[in-house]
Order: structure tokens, then sequence, then C-alpha cells
């Protein structure tokens, strides 16, 4: 079939404006020059891909990470159009790899469906790349152009073989390398992230085989489920138990499709994601306020028809009825439609998008809960015990706030805070124990570093609802400490540190109470972990001495290499030092140290070493979390099992 007779020839590619812009100003194109930028450009170049995949023509889509820095997308779609577009003389491929917004997602005709500004993917990957090749092959026929930093190399031509490898009889194969000049920091992907983007685009688009090789570190992946969404939900809640079978329908109207799946867990958190033409909306939009509209709607309208007023006092909120919630909204639309907030397609803005997906989701479940009266059972328990823990953590909340606590007028007495008001400065340390709290508090600086001791092991917060927090007196002190409250009182703004180091000895003991107040941060206080204020400090292991000498090491690799170092030197220096004479002392705790070993080896931003804590990927970290610190053994032990060799046990 040609191309003409499938409306995707070169009169689809429509012209909007050139290229110069992208390499003054590539964040406005790609968020950002960072590793995520280079992240995003490889994510450009596989969504034309399944831009084809949606529009039914390809089947197969494969990705090459080789060890030179290139990377390459080759599909079995139609191929980018080869032939001279009319009215620019040149081919529909040059004019898609050299025109900004010349791509065919504009016109409406090529593709009814598409990430929206994805034509824009190949000019701009094309323009921040140090060298590109393309090949196309239409018929068996195979066509290539090359291009350095944006410019082409030389004219399209046909072939007869493939530089990059391609065997598909039709398709296209786009390989580039970033180029370095643009991207300073690394032109490496971040390929966790990576699979786990490509793994999205499997389960929504079902049907289509993914396959990806990183020759860098000889991995080898492939994604194929045939299941779609309803898949993607049983992915999120896999280490969680259900209440019940996933909820799943599709609804139509004009241009607009959509797919809905839902399944509460027994758990204390949400795990909604929403789609729009297989972009992840990260930030949400009208599709996701529809659906939780809708949502909360229909479940208060089903309690107060089949709920007693004893039981039923007041409507459930829209947090009583995400916890425990795991949903995937998925739109698609056409493109020339579309609406995103931002450059990066981060939140849907259409408005006539949420009136469609609140009306969908209503009328649909509406009939399911009448239906399935054992399924909306189940979820009316799990709702309505979130609504009393929501009620008696208000409770809670009010008692403190009453004494003024929140607001920083009644900070705890074991805290010691710093001089400094402005947070940007101000450090806080929380401290396992009062020795090593008493260490700290005698060896910081005053100024800008603010000491809170912590008694014991504090709460194990993955299931621990807002009023057991409150009520445990060690969270409440770090939560006043902090400032920035809780709940539905929870204001990011008067955060009172943004740099807050967890010091915990470096035992089982210590890695365990460091656990725990990494759970409280993520279950409860997650913005902290999200914004990049939680550091991990790293305590020296060994303290090493000859004679008037002394010397830190952080690992046994430090410890060794420096015992060697001393040991050559004395050679050098015409003296015989033996291994033995050296004395290595083994800190076990933090409360052996005094205050200035701790401020010289630790605390000291001069010459301090701290992890920092983030959340790259919150599915995995919530599926984690609640592996390691729920009530489940099997799944917990079967981890530990297979990662036991990778353990470094202090005996």
């Amino acid at each position: 079939m040609s191309d003409k007779k499938q409306g995707y020839g070169a009169s689809s590619i429509v012209v909007l404006e050139g290229l110069e812009p992208v390499r003054k100003r590539p964040g406005m194109y790609i968020g950002t020059t960072s590793q995520n930028g280079v992240n995003h450009c490889l994510q450009e170049i596989v969504d034309n891909s399944i831009d084809e995949a949606l529009a039914g023509f390809c089947r197969t889509i494969r990705i090459i990470i080789h060890k030179d820095g290139y990377m390459t997308v080759f599909d079995d779609g139609r191929g980018i159009p080869v032939d001279i577009h009319p009215q620019y003389k040149v081919s529909a491929l040059e004019l898609a790899m050299t025109k900004l917004h010349a791509g065919g997602k504009f016109d409406g005709g090529a593709y009814k469906v598409s990430g929206g500004l994805h034509g824009v993917g190949a000019s701009v990957v094309n323009a921040l790349s140090e060298h590109v090749i393309v090949e196309i092959r239409k018929n068996r026929v195979l066509h290539r152009q090359e291009y350095e930093r944006g410019k082409p190399l030389g004219p399209l031509k046909i072939y007869k073989q493939s530089l990059l490898g391609f065997e598909a009889e039709n398709g296209t194969a786009y390989s580039f390398k970033p180029d370095a000049q643009i991207f300073k920091e690394t032109i490496e992907i971040n390929y966790p992230a990576f699979k786990k983007l490509v793994k999205e685009r499997a389960f929504l688009i079902s049907g289509i085989r993914f396959f990806i090789e990183n020759h860098k570190i000889e991995d080898r992946v492939s994604y194929y489920f045939d299941g779609g969404i309803v898949s993607l939900v049983h992915d999120l809640n896999r280490e969680k138990k259900v209440l019940h079978d996933p909820i799943y329908f599709k609804k139509q109207l004009d241009d607009k499709e959509l797919e809905v799946a839902i399944q509460f867990n027994d758990s204390i958190s949400e795990t909604v994601q929403s789609y729009v033409n297989v972009i992840n909306t990260v930030e949400g939009g009208t599709h996701l306020t529809g659906f939780k509209t809708a949502l909360t709607r229909v479940i208060n309208n089903y309690a107060k028809k089949n709920v007693s007023e004893k039981d039923f006092k007041e409507s459930f909120t829209a947090d009583d009825i995400k916890e425990g919630l795991t949903a995937v909204v998925y739109v698609k639309m056409s493109s020339t439609n579309l609406q995103f907030e931002g450059q990066t397609k981060t939140k849907l803005g259409n408005s006539e998008v949420q009136t469609f997906v609140q009306q969908a989701v209503g009328e649909y479940l509406d009939v399911y809960f009448e239906e399935h009266p054992r399924e909306a059972k189940e979820i009316l328990g799990k709702i309505m015990l979130a609504q009393r823990a929501r009620l008696a953590a208000k409770a809670a909340k009010d008692a403190v706030l009453r004494k003024g606590a929140f607001e920083g007028l009644g900070l705890p007495g074991k805290l010691a805070d710093c001089q400094e008001k402005d947070p940007v400065k101000s450090e806080l340390f929380i401290v396992e124990g009062d020795s090593a709290g008493g260490s700290a508090k005698q060896g910081r600086d005053r100024k800008f570093q603010a000491i809170l001791p912590l008694r014991g092991k504090i709460l194990n917060t993955e299931r621990a609802y807002l009023d057991k927090v409150l009520g445990f007196r060690e969270l409440k002190d770090l939560v006043i400490a902090l400032g920035m409250g809780i709940g539905e009182q929870l204001d990011y703004n008067k955060l009172r540190y943004h740099k807050i180091v967890i010091m915990t000895d470096a035992d089982v003991d210590g890695a365990h109470i460091r656990t725990l107040i990494l759970t409280f941060f993520f279950r409860h206080i997650s913005d902290i972990l999200s914004k990049g204020h939680v550091y991990i400090a790293q305590p020296p292991l060994y303290k090493l001495t000859h004679g008037k000498k002394m010397a830190y090491a952080y690992s046994d690799t430090e410890r060794d290499e420096a015992i060697e170092t001393w040991v050559k030197q004395a050679h050098k220096e015409g003296k015989k030092l033996e291994k033995e004479a050296i004395v290595v002392q083994r800190y076990k705790g933090l409360g052996e140290m005094n205050p200035d070993q701790l401020w010289e080896t630790t605390m000291n931003p001069v010459n301090r070493s701290m992890k920092r804590v983030g959340i790259e990927d919150a599915q995995e970290a919530d599926q984690v979390f609640a592996m390691l610190m729920g009530d489940e053994v099997p799944p917990r032990k079967k981890f530990i099992i297979t990662h036991a060799k990778l353990a470094n046990l202090d005996i």
C-alpha cells in the first residue's frame, strides 16, 4: 500500500518554524540539559515509533544503547516519508529532521493519536546530537541520510546495505549520539528510569513487543503485555494485599477514548497514574481531576443509600478515598487538540476532557457498585476506616495545635536549635541516642546546625495512621521541629531546615533506625524527599594512629589504602613500619567519638561526606517500602534471600 493511500506522504509534513533556537535554548525543548535531558531525547525517538504503533502500523520496537555513546531505535512501521515535499523541494525526511515543528502530527491526518508534539522530537534530537544516522526502508528499498549537529552531511540516498543493522522490510531506524557540547554533565542515560518508561509504554499499548539491548552493561530485556492497563494495575499492586479484582472500563466519545482501571488494596498509600497518548502526565491534569471528582461523588452517593446514618455521619473526603487506591487513567485523543501545560508534557490542560472523564467514570461506577455489592462493601469498609483514622488524627493535631507547637511556639525541649533563621542555610541532624546527641550538640556549629536526638527505635509508620504517628512522642517532636506540619495542615513552605541529616550508628540497629525514619518521611511528608532535603551522614568506620599520625577511613578499602600509604611513605624515609604497628580503631557507634572528632569527620561541611536521598521512581520506592516494612513475610523473605550476597555485614 502506498504512503498516499495511507495518508502519510510528504504532503503530510507541515512546517511551523526553523531549527535555530534549539541549540541556543535546549532547555525550552527538552526541559533540561542534565541527564534527564539525555533520557528525554531517547524518549522522543521511541515515542515517534510508538506513534506508529498507536496508528496501527508498527508491532516491534527495538532500542540499542551502544558502547560508543550512540543510541539506536528501530521500528517496523511505515517509515518517515522520503518523497520530495511539494512546497520545500527537499525530501520529507530532511524537512522533518531540520525544521522545528515539521512533522506528521500537525495536520491531524497522518496520526489521529500521538504524543502531541512528537513531530518536534526528530528535529530537536537532531539539533542536540553530535551525529545522527537515519535509515528508512520502504518496500525493501533502503534510504539513508546523516547529520552533524542538525545539519545534513549530504542528500538522502538509496543504499544496498544498512550501517545500523536494520532488518525490517519497512520502518525507520534512528541512531544518534548526544552532543557533549550541550549535555556537559553527561551523555549517558539513566538506564533504570528509561527501562521503567519503556515498560509503561508496553503496558499501555498491549500487543507491541519492545526489546532493549544495553551493550555497556550487557543487559537485555523485552516487554510484552496483552492485558493493557489492567496488567499495569496488577503490577502496581504486586507487593500489596488487594481487596477485589480490578474494575475496568473503556469509553469512546468523538475523538476521545478513555480507559480506567481501579483496584483498592489494604495499604494506606495511594498510587494513581495518568496518561495521555502514552505520555505519563506525572503532574496530572484535567483527566485526573475529572476521575477523582467522579470517584468521590459516586462513593459518597452509594454510602448515603447503603450505610446507616449512625455509621455514615459525614461525607468522605478525597483523602479518605485515596488510601489504598491504585488506579490508572488513560486518555487517547486527537493530537491536534491536545493542550499540555509546559514543554515536557506532564500536565493535561484540556477542560473538555475533565467533563468527559467525570461523566464516563460516574456513569460506569454508579452501575458497577449496584451490580457488585460485595466489592462495594469491601471498598466502603476500607474508606470508612480511613475516615475514622482521619478524624482521630485531626483530634490529635488539634490538641497539638492548641499548644501552638506546630507554629514553632513550643519547640521540643531536647531540640538544640541553631541561631540561623534562614531555612536554606539551616541544617537539622537527627541523631540516634542521647550519647551521640550529646557529642553532636557539643561538636556542632550552633550558628547553622540544629540537633534532635531520638531515643530508641521509632514507630514503623508503613501502615500507621496519622493519629498513631502523632501519638508517638519521638515522631511528634520531629514533626514539630521540622515546622511544616503534617496531614491536612502540611505546608512545605514552613520547613525550618532545608538540609535534614540522618546520623545513626554504622551497625544493624543504626541501619534499622535510619530505615524507620525514611519510611516516615516517604509515607507522611514525602515532599522533603522529592525536593532533595534529606541526607544520610557518613561517619568514619575507622580511626588509624601511629605515633603522632592520625587518619580516618570511611570504608575497608580506605583503611587498607591508608595503611599501605603509611608503610610506603615510611620506607621512602628509610624507616621500617610494620602494618601491625598501626593502631586501627573500629567505631561501633557515634557515641564513641568525642565532640571534636564528630565535628571534624561527620559534621564539618569542609570534610564531611553525605549521601543525598531522593525518589527517582516513586512506584518502585512504594513497592520496596511495602515489601520491607509491611506485614507480608514471604515477599520480604524472598527479597532478603535474593540480595543476601550483596549485604555488607559487620561481624
